[in-house]
């Protein structure tokens, strides 16, 4: 019962929210707020219950629930996140009030999806929670309906329905490889039987891995789909974009992290794929952050990194179980566990500090905002902390976890003879992109809070803002940041690593070694290094201040995915029906075909018996046709007044009335409802996408 008040409480939680917000927004406001504190107390009590629940009947396979140590830690994070995130919120939308019904409606349902994923017990139960709460969150990404935020939601929705559709195929060959997607049942058959499948069977399970890599991986901001990542949180507003940053790519994460450790432990090959697919997300991420002029851009690109960082642990935790290495695995599992906490903490004391920069200055440029901090003390000491977190100094909690992981690699050099050379080079891309964090992290920082701005007069106004925020806000911004120095020692770390993992030996992990100071300062030094050379020999100019020179070139959307998806693949359909319809053998075929198809068509209808049959079964198909079109009208019409509202199009030109520029505008005319409104389209194909989905499972599992 327990789990159910976790899972589907916000669901109600949220349609309350939105029928308050008729009547009374302040109300709303702190309902929302309230509701996220009691879903944050039902998550403690998971720690002393740790029920599980199974709901048979649902979806043929039923959903399960589930909880230990790892889960119960992360449902409580998750609402905690939610709790802070939506007090700061009530202060970041003072000023701005349209949609908010909306936007507090969506985040509970969000709530409890999420609770849901990370409460999952078995492959199906996370999909369907994972598949609504890509659809819920599309709405923070366009929630502020601009230009950049409309395109950035359709690349978010695009990258979703696809890994989605990647994601069930992954779900039916682990389903026919394995014969189950529950995860207790996956780890059972990986330990006890792990010859029985033989090569077509372990090649559907391999095959269904990597579908479900890369399905998760498009939420967790993998590299080669992390492109939604850097567009969808600097136009998101920032209490979204803490979330989007600090718990939805988790989400992501959990799905690979629970795959890899119950279905394919111990193989090489889906080890490998990991670490590559990390490795290459960790240093791409944490170059496009130090490149950035965008301080939300640059966040988000570090959150890439970070996500790096733990699919690097993930794969070393699977390459290590494969030779053997007990203690290696301890490090790894722990290692990426505790990264994924202290990231997710960490995103949310830094995404709010950009939310107080937005509210006060709505800008982002580093030029723009360059002195903001200078003389606003808690305020600079709570985005420190946050810095030095992410940085992995010691005695924060950024450098606990990735002294594991980094660990992990060295355990691997040794154990793993047969890649010991790659692994010696992805110590060194772990090491440089640590380098990396800190480089842009102390970029941000001296811009923000040291440096002064080229303006005079409005560093002057800058300096005279003593406060920023007002008393909710700086309890969620600097209550957060508190947390950074906390999990900083290794005690609290160490047992928090035990708590879920399991594993006591980690307890006996020494953080201030010397080694492992030194694998740490190694990393700290190449990120002054790059600061120094990189960031203010060529990424900063005294007349220009910070520039980007990032090519747009290497734009992977604008360049590859959009032109591949829009020009190239239309052409070539286009040339496979036109070679088709010239094809002098399968062209008669094609006729006689459907001549035959005709021919069976009207033969009902000259028959004495079937003619009756065959318009009755058309009356009924033409009501139930009726009753499903006046269904869909309807929640058109719901979604246009509630989720999405439709621009006005615009009046039409007819200054020149020739023939052909007549043609035009009225095929311009024609078209502009369906292009504004696109986002109405996405959303209705989603949900016919989810009933697609649903009718599948119910044939096939």
């Amino acid at each position: 019962m327990l789990i159910l008040l976790i899972v589907f409480g916000p669901v109600v939680m949220g349609f309350v929210s939105y029928i308050l917000g008729r009547r009374n927004e302040r109300l709303r406001d702190w309902f929302v707020v309230f509701a996220a504190a009691a879903e944050m107390v039902l998550t403690i009590m998971l720690f002393r219950t740790g029920p599980s629940f199974f709901a048979g009947g649902i979806l043929t396979g039923g959903l399960g629930f589930t909880t230990d140590g790892f889960r119960s830690v992360y449902a409580l994070i998750t609402a905690f996140m939610w709790t802070l995130t939506s007090l700061f919120a009530r202060e970041y939308f003072e000023e701005e009030r349209e949609g908010l019904n909306r936007y507090w409606f969506f985040i509970l349902v969000t709530l409890g999806a999420t609770e849901g994923v990370m409460l999952s017990a078995d492959l199906m139960t996370s999909f369907v929670f994972f598949e609504i709460l890509s659809f819920t969150s599309f709405t923070w990404v366009i929630h502020e309906e601009t230009k950049d935020a409309v395109k950035a939601g359709y690349t978010y929705l695009f990258i979703a329905v696809i890994g989605g559709l990647v994601l069930f195929m992954g779900l039916l060959l682990m389903q026919e490889g394995a014969g189950t997607l529950v995860y207790s049942e996956l780890k059972q058959i990986a330990e006890n039987t792990p010859d029985r499948t033989g090569a077509v069977q372990s090649g559907l399970m391999l095959s269904g891995g990597i579908c479900i890599l890369l399905g998760f991986g498009a939420k967790a901001g993998m590299v080669p789909v992390h492109v939604w990542l850097p567009k969808a949180h600097p136009v998101a507003p920032s209490p979204a974009s803490a979330l989007l940053s600090g718990i939805l790519t988790k989400v992501g994460i959990y799905g690979i992290l629970m795959t890899a450790a119950n279905a394919l432990p111990a193989d090489e090959r889906f080890g490998l794929l990991i670490l590559l697919l990390g490795g290459v997300t960790m240093a791409l991420g944490a170059v496009l952050a130090l490149f950035s002029v965008n301080l939300k851009r640059t966040l988000a690109c570090s959150s890439m990194s970070q996500i790096g960082f733990i699919l690097t642990g993930t794969g070393m935790m699977v390459l290590l179980e494969a030779a053997g290495s007990e203690e290696g695995v301890i490090l790894a599992v722990s290692g990426l566990m505790l990264h994924m906490v202290n990231h997710s903490l960490i995103k949310l004391t830094l995404f709010m500090a950009a939310g107080v920069v937005v509210m006060n200055l709505h800008a982002l440029d580093l030029n723009t905002i360059r002195g903001f901090g200078r003389n606003k003390v808690l305020f600079k000491i709570s985005f420190a902390l946050g810095a030095l977190g992410i940085s992995g100094v010691p005695f924060f909690n950024g450098y606990i976890s990735k002294t594991m992981l980094h660990e992990s690699i060295v355990e691997g050099i040794h154990e793993c003879g047969a890649f010991s050379g790659m692994l010696s080079v992805m110590e060194w891309v772990f090491l440089i992109s640590g380098g990396f964090t800190f480089a842009y992290m102390l970029k941000i920082f001296i811009c923000v809070f040291v440096e002064k701005n080229a303006d005079p007069a409005l560093q002057k106004r800058y300096d005279a803002q003593s406060g920023c925020m007002n008393r909710f806000s700086a309890a969620a911004v600097y209550g957060s940041s508190l947390l950074m120095p906390v999990l900083g020692q290794p005690f609290v770390m160490t047992h928090l690593a035990e708590h879920m993992t399991g594993k006591e030996e980690i307890l006996e992990f020494h953080a201030f070694s010397l080694e492992n100071l030194k694998g740490g300062f190694t990393s700290l030094a190449i990120g002054a290094f790059i600061y120094l050379v990189l960031v203010r020999k060529v990424l900063y100019r005294k007349k220009e201040g910070y520039v980007d020179l990032w090519p747009s070139a290497l734009d992977l959307e604008d360049r590859v995915y959009r032109p591949v998806l829009t020009r190239l693949l239309p052409g070539i359909c286009g040339n496979i029906v036109r070679i088709f319809g010239e094809n002098r053998i399968l062209t008669p075929l094609c006729r006689a075909g459907l001549f035959a198809a005709g021919r069976a068509a009207a033969v009902p209808g000259e028959n004495k018996i079937l003619k009756p049959v065959c318009r009755a079964a058309f009356l009924i198909a033409g009501i139930f046709g009726r009753i499903f079109d006046m269904a869909t009208d309807s929640l058109i019409v719901f979604l246009r007044s509630t989720v999405v509202k439709e621009k006005k199009v615009q009046g039409i030109s007819r200054s020149h009335p020739g023939l052909l520029r007549t043609i035009g505008t009225e095929l311009s005319g024609a078209m502009r409802p369906i292009t504004s409104n696109f986002t109405f389209a996405l959303m209705m194909t989603c949900i016919g996408i989810l009933i697609i989905f649903c009718a599948l499972i119910f044939a096939l599992i």
